[in-house]
């Protein structure tokens, strides 16, 4: 998740993802227990995204995080801030099984979601905490400052980096998603950022959350190349039934039996 402070004339740059935050900061280590870090392997290719923890054995993320790659194995690293130290906080897990939503085909389609299962339930410390999920349909107001956590890339150049950085993004107003975006559905999506503030997230932090008022009310989903602000979340309450039915499965399937 890119958080740079960039000069405007880079702002000019092609860009394209959702990963990354700019105008961003560090945060103070470990106040985001419920971040989650996932390390994709596929072949000899390794990507990487955001998610974040909904209960000790379930985080949720991004659909196109592994939509395409094939066979994947899944890390999930929870308690961490410098990805790169082996923190004593840290809690390393494989993934058992994942599903995604039925209807997802690609990012700009929507429905660009992703619930993973943990093979063994996390320790709950205050390092590793869940984060709640608002009710069905519940939504938030344009203006309202929201943040978005991760570790991605800082520069256009592709350099990342190892702890944690975040940015507040303002809710945009339907209209301007509407029209920023083709096939934008406000009922399932939320836009946020703008380009008074320069901050906007992009490369290696999809599947983040989009906190809001202290729930995980969006996942970093998708924004246009030429287009840095806004960009595209999916909006997590729209989806709060399909979740909670995942997790119903997920308490009755072996995790072996379930990819």
């Amino acid at each position: 998740m890119l958080l740079l402070l960039l000069p405007s004339a880079f702002l000019l740059l092609p860009w394209a993802g959702a990963g990354r935050i700019i105008g961003g900061r560090e945060v103070k280590p470990h106040s985001r227990p419920y971040m989650a870090y996932l390390q994709i392997e596929s072949g000899s290719d390794t990507y990487r995204c955001g998610g974040f923890l909904i209960q000790p054995d379930a985080v949720l993320s991004a659909a196109h995080c592994v939509h395409g790659k094939g066979k994947v194995n899944i890390t999930v690293t929870l308690g961490a801030h410098n990805i790169k130290k082996k923190e004593l906080s840290q809690q390393k897990f494989h993934v058992g099984c994942w599903v995604i939503h039925p209807r997802y085909l690609n990012y700009r389609s929507g429905n660009d979601i992703m619930l993973l299962k943990l093979k063994k339930k996390a320790k709950m410390t205050k390092y590793v905490k869940p984060i709640s999920l608002p009710s069905h349909n519940k939504t938030v107001t344009p203006g309202t400052k929201c943040s978005v956590s991760g570790w991605g890339q800082t520069s256009v150049t592709g350099h990342r980096t190892d702890v944690m950085l975040e940015v507040d993004l303002e809710l945009q107003r339907e209209e301007v998603c509407e029209e920023s975006f083709k096939g934008y559905w406000c009922q399932s999506m939320i836009c946020a950022g703008d380009m008074r503030g320069r901050k906007s997230t992009y490369n290696g932090d999809s599947g983040g959350p989009l906190v809001c008022n202290w729930k995980a009310h969006g996942i970093v989903s998708y924004g246009y190349q030429n287009k840095p602000f806004p960009k595209v979340f999916t909006r997590v309450s729209y989806f709060e039934p399909w979740i909670n039915e995942q997790l119903r499965k997920f308490a009755i399937q072996e995790a072996s039996k379930c990819t």
